[in-house]
């Protein structure tokens, strides 16, 4: 697969998705690669819960991690009715977590194993918090590994979920744009803070940013770690491989057979990547519409952010990665460029 098709994976996916096909749900189509987030609005790690606390997907309130910004419909959901219209409601996916895994698994747990990696080059200690995370999929890897993890995100289905079916970690209710150790529940800081899933890109303006990134540094004890990965901005300088044609995708869950359109646009004013995403089901429900953002993010402009609140860059770089084609597998060491599609980033706090 090229990198534009990881790409397009990626930014199909329901706002945090992450990978084709889900046992028990038959897929067709491309389907994409980020999970939802739940990231506090507006943003989405999928759809954002925790302002985020969540992926990439990421939706409007919630999704691992973090409510971006997104706002999502999913038939059955409230809204408008009556007028033939697609109607605003909340995200199918974030909403049910199990077809969130379902349609999204990760079963070699290769996002928390790659951030394990960052940790363990880097010398980390052991207090990691994970800030959007979703369904508790990689926070769970990493306390399997020894790791004492507290998961943070915005949804409260996301992380009743994760409670449930990946215990081991402290799961909290958290926004990414903004936290304070009280509000995770600890008296003590973090060794270090990881960010998956492009729910960093659920803080769309500058004093969202700002605020990730001032609670990153006040969470994390001195010399601790900001590990994060995510959509590169630059990647879409000249290019519109993603954005030239609306992307249809279709799959089975339940009984019910659900077919989405998607339409991905770049605001260059507000510096966002928008996604409008259609669903229809043959159940009888309307239509229902959900929008979800990124924030486009450069390289240097994000280091350009991370020294200004007292971080050292360690690593930044488009890949391997977790996302990226082909992906990162163990005992592979970081690249310099930062040209393709994912941007992935170490960061220590100086002082």
């Amino acid at each position: 697969m090229s990198a534009a098709r990881g790409v397009e994976a990626d930014l199909r996916a329901a706002d945090g998705e992450e990978a084709d096909g889900c046992p028990g749900a038959v897929a067709t189509g491309p389907v994409g690669c980020e999970p939802d987030m739940a990231v506090a609005t507006p943003g989405e790690r999928a759809d954002a819960g925790v302002a985020a606390v969540g992926g990439e997907g990421g939706l409007d309130a919630g999704g691992p991690g973090g409510s971006g910004g997104i706002a999502d419909v999913h038939p059955g959901g409230t809204g408008d009715s009556g007028t033939g219209a697609p109607r605003a409601g909340r995200n199918l996916l974030t909403d049910n977590p199990a077809l969130y895994e379902a349609r999204f698994p990760d079963p070699d747990r290769l996002a928390g194993r790659w951030a394990e990696d960052c940790l363990r080059r880097h010398g980390a200690g052991p207090r990691v918090l994970d800030m959007g995370c979703g369904t508790g999929r990689d926070a769970a890897h990493l306390h399997s590994v020894g790791r004492a993890v507290t998961g943070a995100d915005l949804s409260e289905a996301m992380l009743a979920h994760a409670r449930a079916h990946h215990p081991g970690p402290a799961y909290v209710r958290a926004d990414l744009h903004g936290f304070a150790l009280r509000d995770l529940g600890r008296d003590d800081a973090f060794d270090a803070v990881v960010c998956l899933d492009s729910s960093l890109l659920y803080c769309h303006t500058n004093d969202q940013l700002d605020g990730f990134l001032a609670s990153c540094r006040r969470a994390l004890a001195p010399g601790g770690l900001l590990v994060a990965e995510m959509r590169n901005g630059a990647y879409f300088l000249g290019r519109t491989d993603l954005l030239d044609a609306p992307s249809v995708n279709a799959f089975t869950w339940q009984g019910t057979a659900y077919r989405s359109t998607t339409t991905l646009t770049v605001d260059r004013t507000a510096q966002l990547l928008r996604r409008t995403r259609v669903w229809t089901a043959d159940d009888g429900t309307p239509p229902v519409e959900q929008r979800s953002a990124w924030r486009l993010l450069f390289p240097h402009e994000l280091r350009h952010f991370l020294a200004a609140h007292g971080f050292e860059v360690l690593e930044l770089h488009d890949g391997p990665g977790p996302r990226t084609e082909p992906p990162w597998a163990a005992g592979e060491l970081p690249g310099t460029a930062t040209d393709q599609d994912r941007l992935h980033v170490v960061a220590r706090r100086t002082h």
